[in-house]
């Protein structure tokens, strides 16, 4: 069933590419119907998900691959990579939708959406780790087509960049992967086995290597501080689409691998290095805040908050190895959390993106200044705006509250210190409010006389995203029942 998941829109998108005759309507509809069917599969897969236990995998494939290396290709899903699965197919079909009418290359675009898909979706049920590396390094190639070739502005440079950072930061990812294959008894690239037998244990300083290798890599994927200067120019001359998948799925696939390969493989030079990576956590916090409460472009504004929420990731997670007597639920709690924001974040910010991007279609700006009482000629995608901007700044009722209560609820009782980060919050909302003032309240202004307002393909996008926000919020046992055995599981692994 994975291996369907992961090559459905593979094969979808080699046909797209293959064939000329088809048609731009043809091509964008079968862009939306495999991108339903995904989710139907994947909807499947959770319906008869099972807890596999520690260290175990549910709906498992393995199959000899290279084996003079020790890598096969395996995958599988747990209660750390399914809600990361579920989340991708959701943000790709949203994408698939909003873009039902662009007329710009369709073909050519739904085949590299579709590629990009299969690639996200390969890093998140991967259980070797040169299967891991493929994938997410391949991701960076569609990803940067998208940008290059349908973003706006400095589109070819900012793709240039954004290319050349993540390509470097994977590489040095490759490194850390051949420490462990190299200290690794019998040798594999095996994640399961290596997370069972750690490779590196009561080596500090080869330990410390291996493991500064696999943060660089991941850091910049997820990105933290100072890892993160690539990130604002590549969604501000992104497409919406594009913007969504990368905020939504992309950034996710470093933070991932910190709960799947770092800190089960390593776990005594991550309890070692807990205290640097909670101080990366806060400063991304602080740094992501400050600066997006700077900004006037809409775009660069939230491209900012994602470095904000995804320090709330790392602080959690770095908290979860510090050892103190008495808080293994509390860890616990706090990768939960951090899980929880990975799919929060996914949601609500890719929801957000593709709400900005309608500025762009319509006025061709995303200056904030450039708005005023917008709420009057487009009613319906200011209060779907105000939705996303609440949900975003963790008010009650959302998934945002849901995952930052559990990261801080935990962090705070293994760290006191950490509270420090709740700052962020606040800026954010300030950042937030201020930004929905300025563009929707008061008489239409500027480029708002004659906005068109959110047409069906645009509502019908970025809606269920923020709905399923929502939902998390309202009903947050749909997602924790999943996460919660997978997060106690790690907070084990990592006390050994």
């Amino acid at each position: 069933m994975l291996s369907l998941i992961v090559f459905l829109p593979l094969a979808a998108a080699a046909v797209l590419a293959a064939v000329p005759a088809i048609g731009p309507a043809a091509a964008r509809w079968a862009w939306i119907a495999v991108s339903v069917l995904e989710v139907l599969l994947v909807a499947v897969v959770w319906a008869g998900y099972k807890d596999p236990g520690p260290n175990g995998l549910a709906f498992e494939e393995q199959v000899p691959w290279i084996p003079g290396v020790g890598s096969s290709y395996h995958v599988g899903i747990d209660g750390l990579s399914l809600p990361l699965v579920a989340m991708t197919v959701v943000v790709f079909l949203a994408c698939a939708v909003y873009c039902l009418r662009d007329s710009d290359r369709p073909r050519v675009q739904a085949a590299l959406f579709l590629f990009l898909q299969s690639m996200s979706l390969g890093v998140f049920v991967s259980a070797d780790l040169i299967l891991f590396f493929v994938f997410f390094d391949l991701s960076i190639v569609g990803m940067y087509f998208i940008i290059a070739g349908w973003g706006h502005g400095n589109a070819a440079r900012s793709a240039l960049k954004f290319f050349l950072y993540t390509f470097l930061g994977s590489l040095a990812l490759l490194l850390g992967f051949i420490g462990l294959y190299v200290f690794s008894a019998p040798h594999t690239f095996d994640i399961p086995e290596l997370v069972a037998a750690p490779p590196l244990a009561g080596e500090p300083l080869a330990g410390g290597l291996v493991l500064a290798a696999i943060l660089v890599g991941l850091a910049v994927k997820t990105p933290t501080v100072p890892f993160h200067t690539w990130l604002p120019p590549a969604h501000t001359d992104a497409p919406a689409a594009g913007s969504a998948v990368l905020a939504g799925v992309l950034l996710k696939m470093g933070a991932y691998g910190f709960v799947r390969i770092a800190m089960p493989m390593l776990p005594e030079v991550w309890r070692a290095w807990a205290w640097v990576i909670v101080a990366v956590g806060i400063v991304s916090v602080l740094y992501g805040a400050l600066v997006a409460l700077a900004q006037t472009d809409l775009k660069r504004m939230i491209a900012y908050t994602s470095v904000n929420h995804m320090g709330y990731i790392v602080l959690a997670l770095g908290a979860a190895g510090l050892l103190v007597e008495g808080a293994e639920q509390a860890r616990s709690v706090a990768v939960t959390g951090a899980m929880v924001q990975m799919v929060s974040h996914g949601l609500i910010t890719a929801a957000l993106f593709l709400l900005a991007g309608v500025m762009q279609s319509r006025a061709g700006t995303y200056d904030l200044g450039s708005y005023g009482g917008l709420a009057g000629p487009a009613p319906r995608y200011a209060a779907l705006f105000a939705i996303g901007a609440f949900a975003s700044l963790g008010l009650p009722g959302f998934s945002g509250f849901i995952a930052e209560f559990q990261i801080f609820a935990g962090s705070v009782a293994v760290a006191p210190v950490t509270a420090v980060a709740l700052v962020g919050i606040v800026i954010t909302a300030a950042l937030f409010l201020r930004a929905l003032q300025r563009v929707f309240t008061g008489p239409a202004a500027g480029r708002s006389p004659g906005f068109a307002d959110l047409r069906a393909h645009e509502l019908w996008s970025a809606g269920p995203l923020l709905a399923l926000s929502v939902l998390i919020g309202v009903l947050p046992l749909v997602l924790l029942g999943v996460i919660e055995p997978s997060s106690a599981a790690l907070v084990e692994l990592v006390g050994r």
